[in-house]
């Protein structure tokens, strides 16, 4: 097993001395779940099955070639739901509008769903399955921990393949449609496609690299994740009025607030993960907050919201029938990526109220900086003679 080395701007990777890497893993033992959770509709045997494979398959992938290491960390982060909000969406925006709202809605109402599910299966991560199994191990074996290793919602279905491949199934599409009016090759009509779902393979292998999920609950994400991005593509709000945004942004709180409050009423203990990822993550400050549910239903409902708002600004209303040239395009995607780069890195306080109000801002502002600002100033930049055409 080789040392961890650096990533991403200076991450540093758990060497196998500090790691505590050498984990005693029990073969064929159920994870212990929360004590009060429902019943499995798998019995005992085969969810034995399913956490030990998955354990002795993440074991063989962190025992690949070193080089490997570096490609499933920039994997797992870029395929993170926040690069949804904060690259994905003002790249296909800059592309196509119409293509730009489909990323930005299919990624909330897939989070959101995600979270919802999330509660009701219960999954477990390997991170924190192999400590808590609890029984002696047969043999030995050596896995690692990374920083983006310690998420603290529960683990199935997976969101990173989830979501992102329901956000991402616009994009496929809108570039499928556009191989298909420049090539008759059937070839170059599948490549968008066979793009994709290689893509959230890959998104799958480096989560359980990682020790983030198990072999099948990265399956179940991007089988959801396919299909939920097929069946919300029909349903992409268009100039739709303010008050369906609000009250979507609304109904996504109230829902999941209402499921986790009963939840709760019934004795179920809701944050049963993260008093798991809290035990057992090797470095304290890998436990982020914005890996709660709660995190990611503040960026859906502060998303909705700000979507209503940017498209019924002034700034908005003003731009909307306008048709800007490629250059036009390609300086605001840059603009709007460095916007919402600098706004993501605002630093967050650490009372926990303020930072889910700061972190519910932050999420609100990136639509209308992404809808209405940039291309307000992109416009108004001497970036070309052509003026732009008019729908």
């Amino acid at each position: 097993m080789h040392n961890g080395g650096r990533w991403g701007g200076g991450v540093k990777v758990v060497p196998d001395a500090t790691a505590g890497a050498a984990l005693q893993l029990p073969r064929l033992v159920a994870g212990p779940g929360p004590a009060n959770a429902l019943p499995c509709p798998f019995s005992l045997a085969a969810m034995d099955a399913l956490y030990s494979g998955g354990v002795l398959f993440a074991e063989m992938l962190q025992a690949g070639p070193p080089w490997l290491e570096r490609f499933w960390l920039s994997v797992t982060f870029l395929a993170d739901p926040k690069c949804i909000f904060i690259i994905f969406f003002p790249l296909a925006y800059f592309l196509d509008r119409k293509v730009g709202v489909a990323v930005l809605w299919s990624g909330l109402v897939s989070e959101w769903l995600n979270i919802v599910a999330k509660w009701l299966l219960f999954g477990e991560r390997p991170f924190w399955w192999v400590y808590e199994s609890g029984l002696s191990s047969k043999e030995e074996v050596l896995l690692r921990q990374f920083p983006v290793s310690c998420e603290t919602g529960p683990g199935s279905p997976s969101g990173h393949c989830m979501i992102t491949g329901a956000a991402l199934w616009p994009i496929v599409t809108a570039l499928t449609a556009l191989a298909s009016r420049h090539s008759t090759s059937r070839l170059v009509k599948l490549t968008p496609f066979t793009v994709y779902f290689l893509l959230l393979l890959a998104v799958g292998l480096s989560r359980i690299f990682i020790l983030a999920h198990f072999p099948h609950q990265v399956l179940g994400g991007i089988v959801a994740g396919a299909a939920l991005g097929w069946m919300l593509e029909a349903c992409v709000p268009a100039e739709r009025k303010l008050s369906f945004y609000l009250a979507t942004s609304l109904a996504l709180l109230l829902s999941a607030t209402g499921l986790h409050w009963s939840m709760v009423a019934l004795g179920v203990d809701i944050d049963w993960s993260i008093h798991l990822a809290t035990k057992w993550c090797l470095n304290p400050e890998w436990i982020r907050v914005d890996t709660r549910p709660f995190a990611s239903l503040c960026r859906d409902t502060a998303s909705a919201a700000g979507l209503g708002l940017a498209t019924h600004s002034s700034l908005y209303t003003q731009l909307r029938h306008e048709r800007p040239g490629w250059k036009q395009r390609a300086v605001g995607a840059g603009l709007a990526l460095a916007a919402l780069q600098g706004l993501n890195n605002v630093g967050q306080p650490e009372n926990i109220v303020l930072w889910y109000g700061l972190n519910f801002l932050k999420y609100a502002s990136f639509p209308w900086v992404v809808v209405a600002l940039v291309p307000w100033l992109v416009r108004s930049l001497p970036l070309t003679q052509t003026r732009p055409h008019f729908e």
